[in-house]
């Protein structure tokens, strides 16, 4: 194996390391800076020499903080002719004096050196430094080459250019992209020695997997920065290790067979793993300012009045200002009329209304006001003469039926077998209210049966074996349509043909009471009802006597029918609750057996229908006449005081009071809802329960007031106004006056 020599002609020893391993000497403090440091930086370190004299290739070494004396030309002349023909990189110097710190350790650059270069012998170099971990024998002394002496002087130390180098050996080739390091990963990784100095080697990248690069790769570029100064990274040396100026080279192969040892991270890893802080920081700072950002529209958004108030929250504006009061029970019921409260006069109530009655736009005017708890007449003009009632005829024909009729009755629909095999017959009892909808939804009758059900009990009587439909409507006789009708009221949005048995009213939507009624309401349940069964319509027919009955569906009571025909003024209702009281007075269920039915009942109770004329009981018909003064007796009989003495009129009150109920209230329910929004009505509002009846020219109001001294008043106004709504207002502000009024 040949050694080169230095410039003296002595060949360089290599040492035995402790893993038998060769060991160069020393680096020295000459080593070219790294790419990334400017060579200024270099701290310098103390030259701690065991020869005499350095060689030719050495400069000398001040200690730390001081400066180095300026030599002279001749001295850095000879210097650097010894640099340019002994030099030695410093990578190939440092890898020499550490055989197993790696697999790129064991390979110097002087293998790529030229053939003349690499087969000079070197100076043997000198003994290493005993701070070192691996000692090395002892090497001959080196003959150091003549020098001029230099006083120790400071000097400014430069990095030698380009042209200082004639016999360097060519750059190894640049690594490929794919070969570059990972990020965060340095090419030096140190080795610390027992003594606490520490040691790096070149590692390249794409080395194998243990951490060194491969046998026979190049070694790192560069110089490095002296380990031992704090801030400085590069190859250790112990402050004051001998600088010998000789490298020895190490052949390519000489460790081939020799496995590499796995080496320490460089202090660049604690250095990274520092960095790598800095994201983890900016991550957990993005965090938290998403989470207040999140904080703060949270906070925002539920101090929206719109969101604290759905929420119930404590700052929300509506929120209550105190606990709920306490639940107080509640009577689902008008109380009678009290004598308690300060009794009006006559001079009070005509002083009130007088002038609001003499409206002209009131037409003629009928009316009368009663004292229910005394029944004494307060105010009447022309209170006896027949006027025509309108709509305030059901208020007639309603009382009769709570009069005459079970307050819980029912009026049924029923399905019976007919005269031949697969035939059905439907029996229509006056239930108007039969339901199209499913179970569960509800039309415009409140409670009122549905046709399913009725199909059902039918498909389950039968086993399905219906053929033929049939109709009996035989409990309706008579015409179809009243006396004195116009012509397009039937069919219209009000009115459809009187007959006993149909689907929601005769009406085509059955949620809307507005909706257009249809031309044959009994013919249209019977075709549904044969669609749902699955069978054909036949005709009209009277159903056999004593026959099987299939199926069979309820109307709501009757009081509940009365309550609707008020509130909502519905007419076919008032036709239909005529023919019951007909029915319950044996007469027949047409429109003159309603009437005189009707009349009868109220005879019988004590009502003065003298002079009252009926023709239906609706109030459809224009040749209807009654005078106030019988409706006003009638809606005072209903409000009468429960201790009025007598027997007969508190029997009667107790059947009436349903009367009062039904009443729509001024501003609030049925046909009142629409009015008393003027200024001069408006404290009618609430306390006014009339029924309304209105007919081309024939504007009437019939009800009870509550007066501002809690007395019932009872009263009755007819008027045939030719402006409908100019009169509508003019009766609502004589009811509002008279609650307004002591009338004392």
């Amino acid at each position: 194996m040949s050694i080169p020599t230095n410039a003296g002609g002595e060949s360089a020893s290599p040492t035995t390391g402790e893993n038998g391993g060769e060991s160069t000497s020393t680096p020295d403090d000459h080593s070219w800076p790294q790419a990334d440091e400017p060579a200024d930086e270099r701290p310098s370190q103390p030259a701690q020499s065991t020869q005499p004299e350095q060689s030719a290739q050495s400069e000398p070494v001040t200690p730390v903080g001081q400066r180095q004396q300026r030599s002279s030309p001749e001295q850095a002349q000879q210097a650097n002719h010894s640099q340019q023909t002994q030099r030695v990189p410093y990578s190939q110097e440092w890898q020499s004096q550490h055989p197993h710190s790696g697999g790129a350790s064991h390979v110097s650059r002087a293998s790529h050196a030229p053939p003349s270069q690499s087969s000079q012998s070197s100076q043997p170099s000198q003994p290493s430094s005993p701070q070192r971990r691996y000692e090395s024998p002892p090497r001959p002394p080196q003959h150091p080459v003549e020098q001029s002496p230099a006083p120790q002087q400071p000097v400014e130390r430069q990095s030698p250019g380009p042209d200082a180098w004639p016999h360097r050996s060519p750059a190894p080739p640049r690594p490929q992209p794919s070969a570059v390091p990972p990020a965060g990963r340095q090419a030096w990784p140190q080795r610390i020695g027992p003594d606490g100095t520490g040691e790096q080697q070149a590692v390249p990248s794409g080395g194998p997997t243990h951490g060194g690069p491969a046998h026979g790769a190049p070694a790192a570029h560069g110089r490095q920065r002296p380990q031992g100064v704090e801030g400085h990274h590069g190859p250790a040396r112990p402050l004051g290790a001998p600088d010998t100026g000789t490298q020895a080279v190490v052949p390519a192969d000489a460790h081939a067979s020799e496995p590499a040892t796995p080496t320490d991270p460089p202090d660049h890893e604690s250095s990274a793993a520092g960095d790598g802080g800095r994201p983890r920081r900016r991550r957990l700072l993005v965090a938290v300012s998403v989470g207040v950002v999140l904080l703060l529209a949270a906070g925002v958004t539920l101090a929206l009045p719109p969101v604290s108030n759905r929420l119930g929250l404590p700052w929300a504006p509506n929120a209550p200002l105190a606990d709920p009061p306490e639940p107080r029970d509640v009577r689902l019921a008008l109380s009678g009329a009290s004598a308690s409260g300060a009794a009006p006069t006559p001079q009070g109530v005509a002083a009130a209304i007088d002038g609001l009655a003499s409206d002209s736009d009131l037409g003629e005017l009928h009316g009368s006001v009663v004292d229910p708890a005394t029944g004494q007449v307060l105010w009447e003009r022309g209170a006896d003469t027949p006027a025509t009632p309108a709509s305030t005829t059901k208020v007639l024909v309603s009382a009769a039926a709570l009069l005459a009729l079970d307050h819980d009755m029912r009026l049924p629909t029923r399905v019976v077998e007919g005269a031949e095999p697969g035939t059905v017959v439907l029996v229509g009892g006056g239930d108007v209210t039969l339901s199209s909808l499913p179970p569960g939804e509800e039309s415009i009758f409140p409670g009122a049966a549905h046709l399913d059900d009725l199909v059902a009990q039918v498909k389950e009587a039968t086993g399905g074996a219906v053929e033929r439909v049939e109709l009996d409507l035989s409990a309706y006789t008579g015409p179809e349509t009243g006396a004195g009708w116009a012509s397009d009221d039937v069919p219209s949005t009000f009115m459809v043909k009187v007959q006993p048995a149909m689907l929601d009213g005769g009406r085509t939507d059955p949620k809307n009471k507005a909706s257009m009624g249809q031309s044959d309401p009994a013919g249209n349940l019977a075709e549904e009802f044969a669609e749902r069964l699955g069978a054909e319509v036949g005709g009209e027919t009277k159903a056999p006597e004593n026959a099987t009955v299939l199926g069979e569906v309820w109307s709501a009571p009757v009081d509940e029918l009365v309550r609707h025909t008020l509130v909502e003024s519905d007419n076919l209702l008032g036709e239909v609750l005529a023919r019951q009281v007909a029915a319950a007075e044996d007469r027949e269920g047409s429109f003159d057996g309603g009437a005189a039915a009707t009349l009868d009942v109220l005879r019988r109770h004590g009502v003065d229908v003298s002079d009252v004329v009926l023709h239906d009981g609706s109030g459809l018909s224009p040749r209807n006449s009654v005078p106030a003064s019988t409706l006003t007796q009638v809606i005072q009989l209903a409000a009468a005081d429960d201790d009025g003495g007598v027997k007969q009129l508190d029997e009667v009150t107790a059947k009436l009071r349903p009367l009062l109920i039904g009443m729509p209230v001024a501003g609030g329910s049925g046909t009142l809802a629409p009015r008393y929004d003027e200024e001069a009505s408006e404290s009618g509002r609430g306390w006014v329960r009339a029924k309304t009846g209105t007919l081309s020219g024939v504007h009437t109001l019939a009800g009870v007031v509550l007066t501002e001294d809690d007395r019932v008043l009872a009263f009755a106004l007819m008027s045939d106004g030719k402006d409908q709504n100019k009169a509508r207002a003019a009766l609502d502000r004589i009811a509002a006056a008279l609650r307004g009024c002591g009338c004392r």
